[in-house]
């Protein structure tokens, strides 16, 4: 969603900077204020705008207090009488819902953390919670709402097969269930109509992808675009009259574009619109008046290009009343009149507002994190320095405020994915690691997706080589530009973060002085051999970009941290999720088994009700406390 600045900043301005935001050193605030969940979010307005929905902390039978679904009735903009609970879970937070009409909410959950997600029906009115998918070991999903269907959702699972995910058409009020389409074995993703309609579908061998498009859903699909992975055409939604594609592309240029299919000539693109510098992240359209309003791209902070007038003056109405924050609206009723509205920026998750289009106003729904000042939190600066064969690295660097930003102890943290990107905004382990004196480095090494394909395939094969000497070579950039003291440097990363972590203390030992390792890779064997089932049709693309276990052992012999653990002498923290259904527990458990058999202290955290990664607020608040207390030891801020 973002573009990024060309240059380097050094020193001096950094220091400007970070002294002219702030002169005095904030207070310690309390850990647990960076990352219980909010007191009030997720707010979703009915389709009929009558019913605001929204998640809070609630306790059942005494159990420990999950993010659970309230509902609440609105006269005009204004909330009417006492929120009223519509769900009980008690193992695991909600992480997410949305209205289905103006009486059903839909959510998913998973158990333990093993992805296996359920979705679920709730009737706004009665209370009642129908499991639309009451099957074990299932991944399921909802792929399309239905608008003007009114019982009905289009869901997608894999109870059938475990590799491949069918579509059912599913009663929200029953769970009646009945088939749309049976995946042949080698389709990866689904694509409605306005109508609802099924009527396009990407396929894969692993090595290449065949866009699929019919013109009813009695027609069979045929094959529009074929391309290898490198090459990306994938749809996203039809265009208005429903006979075409806007897709996001990078056939024949290098960054990712919108662009208008038509299926009659599939080989012609018309692009409607492509960013400069970066690939453009989403598009968006308004269902009522069936038009494109806006396009989505990252470069150092979220840009928008607006396609409709209507749109832009919504955008710049909102600006002037929330001056300072960057915004983004989370949904809005039927009519289009109502919106819910995100406002924050780098020091704060900000506020939640509903504004309503025809009287102009914006009432305040809640702050989300309003124990935490945005004053004293640190601003988060766009840099980029140059790899060591001349690439550009963007990233992100966050210094302690109220500190002279000279000689610091500094934490590198590298993003999962790895196809992924950090982007700017508030990041709350960022913002705690800066409370308690650190600066924090944050890096698009090569392989992170976002800056185009060319940024993109730099990293393939190159785990633990040229993707690890970015992250080294951001770390050298630090120490250069006087930030860092050399001696005092920490790594911490989750999953490919994980991963580059133990790549670090592995591969270049004397370069941190502590490490965090939070559900990472260790061996790219055994990694490969436990992934879930719906990944292996992909797994032929994976060894590709990564490694092939036959073709390259050597390498990824020599890139496996874990067949290295003989190199680490860095302190070294691991956690763990035990459902892990990506990483599994397995990745920590070798790498901790081979240091203690050295005779090497590590200290290891497991929690049996998590997965990738910890969501309950319990086994969030143990590890960051695990953690504060090992990089306070051994990094000293």
């Amino acid at each position: 969603m973002i573009s990024f600045m060309k240059h380097t900043l050094f020193a001096a301005s950094i220091l400007g900077a970070s002294l002219g935001a702030s002169a005095a050193q904030p207070p310690r605030y309390p850990l647990k204020d960076f990352f219980r969940n909010p007191e009030r979010g997720y707010f979703r307005l009915s389709e009929d705008g009558k019913t605001l929905g929204f998640m809070q902390p609630a306790s059942t039978d005494g159990s420990p207090a999950r993010m659970n679904i309230f509902v609440q009735p609105l006269n005009g903009s204004a909330l009417v009488g006492e929120p009223r609970k519509l769900t009980s879970e008690t193992a695991r937070d909600i992480s997410n819902f949305f209205w289905k009409g103006p009486d059903v909410v839909l959510y998913q959950k998973d158990f333990g953390g093993d992805e296996n997600f359920h979705v679920l029906a709730v009737d706004a009115k009665t209370g009642k919670v129908t499991d639309l998918t009451p099957y074990d070991n299932v991944r399921a999903s909802i792929i399309d709402d239905l608008e003007d269907d009114p019982d009905h959702v289009l869901v997608t699972h894999n109870q059938r097969d475990p590799q491949v995910f069918d579509v059912y058409r599913v009663n929200v009020r029953s769970g009646a269930a009945e088939l749309v389409a049976r995946n042949p074995g080698n389709i990866v993703g689904w694509q409605t109509d306005h109508a609802g309609k099924l009527r396009a579908a990407v396929a894969s061998d692993g090595l290449n992808t065949t866009l699929l498009y019919r013109d009813d859903e009695a027609a069979e699909f045929r094959p529009l675009i074929t391309t290898d992975y490198r090459t990306s055409v994938h749809p996203a939604f039809f265009t208005f009259d429903d006979k075409k594609l806007y897709a996001q592309s990078n056939r024949g240029r290098d960054k990712l574009a919108l662009v208008v299919i038509d299926p009659a000539r599939p080989d012609v693109e018309e692009e409607i619109y492509a960013p400069q510098e970066v690939d453009l992240d989403a598009a968006a359209y308004s269902r009522k008046r069936r038009v494109l309003t806006l396009a989505v791209y990252q470069t150092d902070k979220p840009q928008y290009k607006f396609f409709d007038a209507q749109t832009e003056t919504l955008f710049k109405k909102l600006t002037a009343k929330l001056p300072g924050y960057d915004l983004a609206l989370q949904g809005s009723n039927r009519d289009e009149n109502k919106f819910i509205v995100a406002a924050y920026n780098d020091r704060t998750p900000g506020s939640r507002y509903l504004y309503d289009a025809a009287s102009d106003t914006l009432s305040k729904l809640a702050d989300l994190n309003p124990s935490l000042p945005e004053s004293g939190m640190a601003r988060v600066q766009p840099i980029s320095y140059q790899s060591r064969d001349g690439l550009t690295i963007h990233g992100y660097l966050t210094l302690p405020a109220g500190r002279d930003p000279k000689n610091l102890a500094c934490i590198v943290n590298p993003h999962g994915g790895p196809w992924a990107r950090d982007g700017w905004g508030y990041n709350p382990e960022v913002q705690f690691l800066a409370n308690r004196g650190f600066c924090v480095l944050q890096m698009n090494f090569r392989g992170s997706t976002g800056y185009g394909r060319r940024f993109w395939e730099a990293g393939f094969g190159q785990w633990g080589l040229k993707m690890q000497d970015d992250i080294s070579d951001g770390v050298a950039w630090l120490v250069k530009q006087g930030i860092a003291d050399p001696k005092r440097v920490g790594i911490y990363g989750a999953s490919y973060g994980g991963y580059a972590t133990l790549a670090g203390v592995a591969f270049t030992p004397d370069l941190y002085a502590a490490a965090v390792d939070y559900v990472g890779v260790s061996n790219l064997f055994t990694f490969m051999q436990t992934i879930p089932p719906y990944w292996k049709p992909m797994l032929a693309k994976m060894q590709d970009m990564v490694g092939d276990p036959v073709r390259d052992k050597d390498r990824l012999a020599a890139t496996s941290p874990a067949l290295h653990a003989d190199r680490i002498k860095t302190p070294l923290f691991v956690a763990q999720g035990a459902k892990d259904p990506r990483v599994n527990k397995d990745e920590s458990d070798q790498m901790v088994k081979a240091l203690k058999a050295r005779g090497v202290n590590v200290e290891y955290m497991v929690k049996d009700n998590e997965g990738h990664g910890f969501h309950n607020d319990e086994n969030k608040f143990e590890f960051y406390e695990a953690m504060e207390k090992f990089l306070l030891q051994h990094l000293k801020p």
